[in-house]
């Protein structure tokens, strides 16, 4: 037998049939109610309807197989259609206040043994069926114009049961698949959340109410709040569903003005949705219901919503027609069914799962359609191989692509890959697709959905690049659509078609922007030629108003322009770019292509303008070629060629370029010098926060020893130390909170951070330089000297010069401060964050690098007198007293940190040595404020003894400090020089500086 419709009547009683037959479906409408109240409600319906069919069938009839839908609070009436299998009664019966009582239908296969005249078995099951039943408090009726007695040719193939499951049949040719009836929302008839959009109720009645809105107050989210209002008011009384809530705001006139605030002015909103009713038939109190709910006001909080303008229209949706879908899942055919109801069929293989189809309410056209089946209880019956056996026609190309779609989706979702023949045969057998039929935009967006899974695999595409990028072209040249134009988009992948008209050209610009791997590419497209694209486009394609000589008419005297955008490079694998020889090319832009159908365009004199955003900013070494993908190189497997193609301008983030023919562009960089990996360049962040954040406690902790013992700042060099601890520890702090505060995003904020950064920057620069001149006067200027306010002119300089500098950047160009992108900034700064820093490029070179550069010079010059110093004494006094050579590595490396000679390290940071050279600059420019501590706190015997003297007790604590006490010097004036002779005091001052650099306490007093 073949299937019928099961929501229509099903065939009436043929009196005229005398032959026996033994195998007969019995479908009745039954109510349950409770005599007394229940405890619970346990009892199973089909047990219920076993126990009444066993006890009232004779023993020639017996049970085979029961199929009870899941139980409902109310029998629905139905107006002028059936319910599926059988005709339901036309009124609705109202069950008792017990949420224990149901209404449900059964299937009942049963055998008759001998077999009986067909007409006389319909007779009798149905006399046997009319009467109530009584079973362990429990009343069941059974609806007479319900049952329906039908021969059947075979029973469905047995599956165990589950008692509130709407079953189906295993295989479609078994026989009847059954629909689910109204269920609770969101719960599925196994007990299990649907898998659906929508939850599947049975017939009903609906409704479309379009209303307006107004809401006071400002909620976070205005529209979840009048969607659950909307869903409160009519979901009370579990009578009623709202679906498919559409909710859109409605500005007014001065609203649309930006320089108009009004915080306290009522939004409006515009909503429409569909309600569905399943308990009462009567249209007007149903509307009377929803209007009553609706135009009451909902007041929370400070929020209050007022609709308005609220209309209700009963809608009579037709069915979802019976439709027959082949797919790798079987081939399955799906009966007509009422809208907003779950079709149900058994799987093929295994014949224990079931397959679902929503036919769903849509609430732009108030008319219900079929989504696509929920096959995934379901295995594959068909494979990727078997797809050669398929030919493809006019008439089956969308299934062809479905059954596609549906093979490379299971493929990929058990497999990291698709094998080499699979992608062969997959892609032949798309590219007769795209030959044979004419594609619909459908049919289009489905290919390209096929195509970006196979990109975001791990399969290998190189063999079929060529093919898949001809293919894309040919499915767009061959797109029929109505409208001007059509986009196709999926995941890294953009195809837009547009019809012109030649006499009418001016130009065409295509853009993309938003790449993600969970987000399509967002299209921009504009009839005009634009020569300077946003830059919030990743790839911009302009095609000049002389192109029109070679655009030939075509259907409806228009032209067809295709663009094409590829988010990936995996259809471009170049030896060029992928070979170890040539590892110094790398492709490092998006592809863009445009093409006009059925024609070469080449030659142009007016070009073509490509701009194309780096994946990774260009370094100054970075060379920049614009290239195009030639098709014929590499023995007809494609490459890039630079031919025709002219690099325009060039920036650190994109690069245009000025082509003369048509085809796929990219921008390849020639990166010869060594480039900084993205491991490299994070493990870079990480040391630069990582010792920042050590040197900043660090800093701290030697501002406070010197700040709180008051014996070790009286002489000029601590006094010095203690301003660059200051100015380092501002720097580091800075560079930790500059990242975090950038992501404000507020302009003001921004500025002022860069602009503090800046100044700590130059501050301790300032600093480290001042300690060199400071040396110098004591080294040099051994005379005994009086410099009035010597500190005080220090601080002057040291603090004062910086900020004029800063603020002068500030009244010429505020701008120059700003965020730089985080692509900028792993340049800059081996951050991969934004960061708020200086964006002028000669800015940062006069104020920055020049400014460091002539301090780096001076303390170089210094330290090597030093040097010098130490040497002569060493070569003089070979006694006793002499350093040994580890004192002296000691006070090197203690003058190198206060000296910031390390900084020098950026100006070598190039050829092969870079890369080793940024970690080392990283590492010790990040611990500078480490070091300061090392050496002039943990490394000083004064520091030591004060430590001792002020935080310890017992025998930690030193016992007489007198002696050391007389060796800190006393007086402004004798703090540079405190000789009687020159020869003396030049020894004595290189001793003092050496001293004071490795820590050790000098070992005599010098008086005036």
């Amino acid at each position: 037998m073949k299937q019928w419709k099961h929501n229509c009547r099903p065939p009436e009683p043929d009196h005229t049939l005398h032959c026996a037959w033994p195998l007969y479906k019995i479908t009745v409408w039954t109510v349950l109610r409770h005599t007394t109240a229940p405890d619970n409600c346990s009892a199973s319906p089909e047990e219920v309807t076993r126990s009444w069919l066993q006890s009232v069938f004779p023993p020639s009839v017996s049970v085979h197989h029961i199929i009870v839908s899941s139980p409902s609070p109310a029998c629905h009436g139905v107006n002028n259609s059936a319910a599926p299998h059988v005709q339901q009664p036309q009124t609705s019966q109202t069950l008792s206040n017990s949420s224990c009582d149901k209404c449900f239908w059964s299937d009942v296969y049963v055998k008759v043994d001998p077999a009986a005249s067909v007409e006389a078995v319909q007779a009798n099951i149905a006399a046997l069926l009319n009467p109530s039943f009584s079973y362990n408090f429990l009343n069941l009726t059974s609806d007479p114009d319900s049952i329906s007695v039908l021969p059947v040719e075979s029973f469905p193939a047995a599956t165990e049961a589950t008692p509130t499951v709407s079953t189906g049949v295993t295989t479609p040719e078994a026989g009847p698949t059954q629909s689910l009836p109204a269920s609770h929302p969101n719960i599925s008839t196994t007990d299990e959340p649907l898998d659906l959009n929508e939850t599947a109720y049975g017939p009903g009645t609906f409704f479309r109410v379009n209303m307006n809105l107004s809401m006071s107050g400002s909620p976070t989210k205005p529209k979840d709040i009048i969607k659950n209002w909307v869903k409160q008011q009519l979901e009370a009384n579990s009578t009623m569903t709202v679906l498919n809530v559409v909710i859109k705001r409605k500005y007014g006139r001065q609203e649309y003005d930006a320089h108009m605030i009004f915080p306290d002015q009522q939004k409006q909103y515009y909503c429409n949705f569909h309600v569905q009713e399943y308990k009462m038939s009567n249209v007007t109190e149903i509307k009377m219901l929803i209007n009553a709910a609706l135009t009451s006001n909902h007041e929370n909080d400070s929020i209050a919503v007022q609709p308005t303008d609220l209309v209700i229209k009963h809608i009579e949706p037709e069915n979802c027609l019976e439709e027959t879908t082949p797919t790798i899942y079987g081939e399955y055919i799906w009966p007509e069914t009422f809208p907003q109801e779950i079709q149900m069929m058994g799987c093929v293989k295994p014949t224990s799962e079931r397959a679902s189809r929503l036919c769903k309410l849509d609430i732009k056209t108030d008319t219900a359609s079929w989504t696509r089946p929920n096959m995934t209880s379901c295995l594959p019956t068909k494979t990727i191989p078997g797809l050669r056996n398929i030919t493809v026609t006019i008439g089956n190309a969308a299934e062809v692509v479905d059954m596609i779609r549906d093979l490379v989706d299971a493929q990929l979702g058990s497999h990291e890959e698709l094998s080499a023949s699979d992608l062969d045969t997959v892609v032949h057998k798309l590219d007769e697709v795209v030959t044979i039929s004419i594609i619909t935009p459908d049919v289009g967006a489905d290919i390209v959905d096929i195509v970006a899974d196979i990109l975001q695999s791990k399969t290998y595409m190189t063999p079929v690049a060529n093919s898949i990028l001809n293919m894309t072209e040919e499915m767009g040249n061959n797109m029929d659509f109505q409208d001007e134009s059509v986009n196709v988009t999926a995941p890294f992948l953009a195809v837009s078609m547009i019809n012109v008209y030649p006499d009418e050209f001016k130009g065409l610009t295509f853009g993309v922007s938003s790449i993600s791997s969970n987000q399509n590419p967002q299209i921009f497209l504009d009839q005009n030629f634009v020569s300077d694209p946003s830059p919030d486009n990743v790839a911009t394609i302009s095609l000049p108003s002389a192109l029109h000589d070679h655009l030939l008419p075509g259907r409806s005297n228009t032209t067809r322009v295709q663009f094409s955008f590829y988010g990936t490079q995996e259809l471009f694998q170049d030896p060029l770019t992928t070979n170890a020889t040539h590892s110094n090319w790398t492709l490092n832009s998006h592809i863009v292509s445009a093409s006009i159908n059925n024609s070469y365009v080449s030659n142009l004199k007016d070009p073509v303008v490509v701009t194309l955003k780096h994946q990774t900013p260009k370094q100054p070494e970075d060379k920049v070629y614009c290239m195009f993908w030639d098709f014929q190189k590499n023995g007809g497997k494609g490459g890039w060629n630079s031919r025709g193609c002219v690099t325009s301008s060039i920036s650190p983030n994109r690069t245009s370029c000025l082509c003369d023919h048509l085809t796929h562009f990219a921008v390849l960089l020639d990166v010869s010098r060594t480039h900084i990996s993205p491991a490299d360049s994070q493990i870079l962040t990480v040391i630069s926060y990582l010792g920042c954040g050590i040197s900043s406690i660090f800093l701290g902790v030697t501002l406070l020893t010197y700040l709180a013992f008051e014996k070790l700042r009286r002489d000029y060099p601590s006094k010095i130390l203690i301003n660059l601890s200051a100015s380092l520890l501002g720097l580091c702090m800075l560079f930790l909170l500059d990242s975090w505060l950038s992501s404000f995003s507020n302009y003001g904020l921004c500025i002022a951070t860069a602009a503090t950064l800046h100044y700590f920057l130059l501050a301790s620069f300032t600093w480290m330089g001042l300690e060199a001149v400071n040396m110098y006067l004591a080294l040099v200027k051994v005379f005994n000297i009086y410099v009035p306010s010597y500190i005080l002119k220090f601080c002057a300089v040291g603090w004062g010069v910086p900020l004029v500098i800063v603020c002068l950047v500030l009244a010429i160009d505020k701008d120059v401060y700003g965020s730089i992108s985080p692509e900028e900034a792993a340049v800059a700064l081996q951050s991969t964050e934004p960061f708020c820093w200086l964006q002028n490029d000669v800015c940062f070179y006069v104020t920055v690098v020049a400014f460091v550069l002539l301090i780096l010079l001076c303390n170089i010059s210094v330290f090597i007198v030093v040097l010098v110093q130490i040497r002569q004494m060493r070569v003089s006094k070979r006694s006793a007293n002499s350093r040994s050579s580890l004192h002296d590595l000691r006070a090197v490396a203690s003058l190198t940190v206060l000296l910031g000679l390390t900084w020098a390290l950026a100006f070598f940071s190039f050829g092969p040595a870079r890369l080793a050279m940024l970690y080392l600059f990283s590492i010790f420019n990040s611990l500078q404020g480490f070091f300061v501590f090392l050496f002039h706190c943990l490394m000083k015997e004064n520091v030591r003894k004060q430590w001792r003297l002020h935080l310890c007790c017992g025998r930690f604590r030193p016992k007489d400090c007198s002696d050391w006490s007389h060796t800190v010097t006393a007086g402004k004036k004798n703090i540079l020089v405190n000789s009687d002779s020159v020869a003396s005091n030049s020894t004595s001052t290189v001793r003092k500086v050496s001293d004071s650099s490795t820590g050790s306490a000098p070992k005599h007093h010098q008086g005036a």
